[in-house]
């Protein structure tokens, strides 16, 4: 993992979005473990967006929404996923 290599004076900005994972069923990608792992870890700093800050047409907001309805209701119902150290 590269962000055990930062230096002195670096700086290192990742991105993505956790929404669009292509892994199997039952597993968690390295974005979304990362974020679990290092939140509330000084000196490091996370900027999340939602449907608010879509700056597209409005029926992809409309969208945007369907599929957080729609995710939120599914985790409701699933087990929890495995993180890739326990697979």
């Amino acid at each position: 993992m590269f962000l055990t290599r930062i230096g002195f004076g670096s700086r290192a900005v990742i991105n993505g979005d956790v929404t669009q994972v292509d892994l199997p069923s039952g597993r968690i990608s390295g974005l979304d473990e990362a974020c679990r792992v290092l939140h509330g870890v000084e000196g490091i700093a996370f900027q999340h967006f939602d449907r608010r800050d879509v700056v597209r047409h409005p029926l992809v907001q409309k969208v945007v929404n369907a599929y957080e309805v729609y995710e939120r209701a599914r985790q409701a119902e699933a087990p929890p996923a495995k993180s890739r150290r326990e697979s």
